[in-house]
């Protein structure tokens, strides 16, 4: 098995603890919403159990990725910082019940198994991190304003027409 590939079971009950950093080139569909595909992503994961029982995982992301802003055009670095808990299920009908009785939107139930690829959890959180319409605070230059041109109303259409 790779040393990014784990069961997740037993990662959380052996307290697991897993960390390192991957280029983000090697994240093929985080790439797909990219400007630019250099640096690179960290991340950790702490295995343990959830108060109520459940076998958790903690994962940390960071990094910086370049995006296009949608105002100015210009690219810009994007910040990603990214904390999950992320709760094991044996099934989806046990994800489901495990879901309604934690009841907390701070916490992700999901499906565990025996080969987890922890490369796979980093780049889903760093998808998610990414804004749905990526912008600077402040555009560093001009802001291209795009002008709407009124279209004519059809009366003076018609009045043209007339004369």
């Amino acid at each position: 098995m790779s040393a990014h590939v784990v069961d997740s079971f037993e990662f959380c009950r052996s307290a697991g603890q897993a960390s390192g950093s991957t280029p983000v080139a090697e994240f093929k569909r985080l790439c797909v919403d990219l400007a630019d595909v250099g640096g690179e992503l960290r991340w950790s994961f702490e295995g343990g159990l959830h108060p109520e029982g459940d076998p958790q995982l903690v994962m940390d992301v960071s990094g910086t990725v370049k995006l296009v802003c949608q105002r100015c055009m210009a690219l810009f670095d994007h910040s990603l910082h990214a904390h999950a808990t992320l709760v094991l299920a044996a099934d989806d009908e046990r994800a489901d019940e495990a879901e309604s009785r934690l009841d907390d939107d701070d916490i992700d139930v999901i499906v565990g198994s025996k080969a987890m690829d922890l490369l796979m959890l980093v780049e889903d959180e760093a998808l998610l991190s990414l804004p749905l319409s990526p912008r600077h605070e402040v555009c560093p230059g001009p802001v291209q304003e795009v002008q709407k041109e009124k279209p004519e109303s059809p009366f003076a259409v018609l009045k043209n027409l007339k004369s």
